[in-house]
């Protein structure tokens, strides 16, 4: 049995240059991008689980469009919300300006004394009569705001009355404001109004842009919402019972109205699955590539060596007849595959951090984890190993006399 080499191995690859190096090119190429690609599913997957801080499989979001004058649309609003809370399955139910990962979001910048000039950052405001506890977040200090202490959003804005200075603000927001320190009694500046810090809920996420910095910077103001002023209804039913609500609420509220339009009626997870639907299609498009480029480079690996292989029949059979046994002239090739298939891995985890550099200054992506890296060589040493089966194995089932023969 005729003892493996590497440096017969070195000296044949390089008077095969053209050959090793299109496949060293090859590997290194889709080892770049194999590791970025992978690394995208991986960071939108996590995206896409990211909890929104409310009772997802219990909220239904309704919006409106009423036909009428707007006096009488804080009497309006209080119909409505009689109504829906006379439907059975209905524990709780709001007119809000927004929900997590909604459509829409309403931002105000915040300040922590009067005359600061620049914000300290810029929070996602909810406006509605207890939308937390009709949300479902989670209190960690402190209190929701009390009934007696909201006024109308409209009212508000108009300045004809001035609402209680109270908002509740979640542990994000609260630990980004007043780090190491007790957010409860402290005070924040909205515009002109300061307002004291009287709860703390888990979180809640933003709505609107994809942004995923201070996804949970949010707050709570203590201002009822009016559907003129584009809010919709939140509703949450008991468990398991969202999809009978829905159809329910709907009727409810034409029958309050029948000249009304009811522009939407969604679950929350119907709300939440149109927002990370784009991350969602990019994530497949991105496992297509993958496959694709594995695909691509295991043909290429494949017919290279097929090629390699018929050009050197005769170095084979010189081999087989010298004593090669069929497991030395596989293994010959195998490693003479493991070789190129580290060269280009080699190269492509430089490629592949050179694509994440740029990733990062052009889209603001995160910085490739290094351990995606190994991950990415097994799988091509592996693919490599894989596709040079086939081939290693034709040449080493032909017998001595014919591979030698012309």
């Amino acid at each position: 049995m005729m003892r493996l080499d590497i440096a017969p191995i070195l000296s044949t690859l390089g008077r095969h240059k053209l050959t090793a190096t299109l496949i060293v090119l090859q590997i290194a190429l889709t080892c770049a991008i194999l590791c970025n690609a992978t690394f995208l599913i991986s960071d939108r997957l996590r995206w896409m689980q990211t909890p929104s801080g409310i009772d997802d499989d219990r909220i239904v979001r309704l919006m409106v469009s009423d036909i009428g004058p707007r006096a009488d649309m804080h009497a309006r609003v209080e119909a409505d919300l009689a109504a829906l809370r006379a439907i059975p399955g209905v524990e709780a139910v709001t007119v809000t300006n927004s929900l997590p990962f909604g459509p829409s979001s309403w931002n105000t910048p915040v300040r922590l004394t009067r005359d600061q000039s620049t914000p300290s950052l810029e929070a996602a405001a909810y406006y509605g009569e207890a939308v937390g506890e009709t949300l479902g977040l989670r209190l960690v200090a402190g209190r929701f705001i009390r009934p007696d202490e909201y006024t109308w959003v409209d009212d508000h804005a108009a300045k004809q009355v001035r609402g209680s200075p109270v908002v509740v603000v979640t542990q994000a927001l609260a630990q980004r404001l007043f780090p190491d320190q007790s957010a409860i009694g402290r005070s924040i500046f909205i515009g002109d109004e300061e307002l004291h810090i009287v709860g703390i809920v888990e979180r809640l996420a933003r709505a609107g842009d994809q942004s995923r910095s201070g996804v949970y910077e949010t707050l709570l103001l203590p201002w009822r919402m009016v559907t003129a002023y584009g809010g919709g209804f939140a509703v949450r039913a008991r468990p398991g019972e969202a999809g009978r609500v829905r159809q329910a609420a709907a009727a409810a509220l034409k029958a309050v109205d029948p000249r009304r339009v009811i522009i939407e009626k969604r679950l929350y997870t119907e709300v939440r699955d149109r927002y990370f639907a784009t991350d969602r299609a990019t994530t497949v498009l991105l496992a297509g590539v993958c496959v694709a480029l594995l695909v691509v480079t295991a043909l290429g690996i494949v017919g290279l060596v097929s090629f390699w292989v018929a050009q050197r029949r005769r170095q084979i059979g010189i081999r087989r007849a010298l004593g090669a046994s069929r497991i030395d002239v596989l293994r010959y090739f195998q490693t003479e595959n493991f070789l190129l298939a580290s060269m280009g891995i080699a190269l492509g985890m430089v490629l592949a951090y050179a694509i994440n550099l740029l990733l990062m200054r052009e889209y603001e992506l995160p910085r490739l984890p290094f351990g995606y890296l190994p991950v990415g060589a097994v799988v091509l040493w592996l693919l490599g190993q894989a596709a040079v089966l086939a081939p290693a194995l034709r040449a080493a089932s032909v017998p001595p006399v014919v591979a030698t023969r012309g």
